[in-house]
């Protein structure tokens, strides 16, 4: 097991460095200069080249690349040019937004998703199967953004249920930084009156990021669920007089959980690299509606920063999803 983590680790390095080559040489070849981007149409010539010799743009394409790995080896990711700070600082103050409402997406998928998935199966050709295969087509066919305006719409506007957007209501004084999770540091601190009023902003873009999520989990589980209830086994389980649920939850989901462990890790590395509809529609401050700011903007530092975090995540992700391959089935062994 060791070896073959040092090994998924190294890969992983591999994945990262080759994000950084494809990302570094991407940005080069689009047609336009970022110093000009950066200083506007109007700035003067002496400008640009103090500009360009500044941040290097003035080597040549592989000496620029040198120079960006040294700075990110050093923990360097250069400074936006949008906001004027270290891309890694903005990636701090972004990035956990992104996590909150990601983790908080993902749960929605795993609660509406498994469960729903399970009973269909179970309930082959009835008319709860027809409904809730209704339910995924819908779910996945239905676009972000016409979901989110739906739901601000009815349950905002009309009901005034819940908030439009934002994290936190104006009122509120925001609870002491620690985590960079408004929910969590509310909750570390105490702060009952930020913690649900986080929580209420919190459901309407959780929702809207997690249902595709969850048609897409709903499917996957009815059929791997369905595949596996016709095994030969499950019969013999059942044929012993072993409990409906016995034969459910410990036999049948165990063995059809592999595919859906892999769609999951899928899922999750796809909502942590940032929600951009969501997070736009809904005022969310995560990556997703910092790079679509920074690629209007031609903020190549800060869209080369996000794309190297985003990277990274999928890796880990991935590397962990094979990691508990060997938990979930006894048959898998790492040499």
């Amino acid at each position: 097991m060791f070896s073959y983590f040092i090994r998924r680790l190294f890969f992983v390095i591999f994945v990262v460095w080759g994000v950084t080559f494809a990302t570094f040489f991407i940005a080069q070849v689009v047609p336009i200069d970022p110093a000009v981007a950066a200083l506007g149409d109007n700035a003067r010539e002496e400008q640009i080249q103090e500009f360009r010799e500044r941040y290097g743009l003035n080597k040549s394409k592989p000496e620029q690349y040198l120079i960006y790995m040294k700075r990110l080896f050093a923990g360097d990711l250069g400074n936006s040019l949008r906001t004027q700070r270290p891309v890694l600082e903005d990636l701090r103050e972004f990035f956990p937004a992104t996590v909150e409402l990601s983790v908080a997406a993902f749960l929605v998928a795993l609660v509406l998703g498994i469960p729903m998935g399970i009973w269909a199966a179970i309930r082959q050709n009835s008319s709860v199967d027809v409904g809730v295969r209704v339910l995924a087509l819908l779910g996945g066919a239905t676009p972000v953004f016409f979901l989110a305006v739906l739901l601000q719409y009815l349950l905002a506007q009309r009901l005034e249920l819940l908030p439009v957007q934002g994290r936190l209501d104006g009122f509120l004084f925001p609870p002491p930084r620690v985590t960079g999770m408004v929910g969590v540091d509310a909750l570390l601190a105490r702060d009952w009156t930020a913690f649900f009023d986080s929580l209420k902003h919190l459901i309407l873009p959780a929702f809207v990021l997690g249902a595709f999520s969850a048609a897409i989990l709903t499917r996957m589980t009815r059929a791997t669920m369905l595949e596996v209830l016709s095994q030969d086994y499950i019969r013999t389980a059942r044929a012993k007089g072993l409990a409906e649920r016995i034969v459910i939850f410990r036999h049948a989901l165990k063995n059809a959980s592999l595919p859906v462990l892999t769609l999951l890790g899928g899922l999750l590395g796809g909502l942590l690299s940032g929600a951009v509809l969501t997070e736009t529609i809904f005022s969310w401050p995560g990556i997703g509606r910092y790079v679509t700011q920074s690629a209007t903007s031609l903020d190549f530092p800060a869209v080369m920063g996000v794309t190297l975090l985003v990277g990274l995540v999928y890796a880990l992700i991935n590397l962990i999803t094979d990691l508990l391959y060997a938990f979930l089935d006894p048959r898998i062994r790492y040499a």
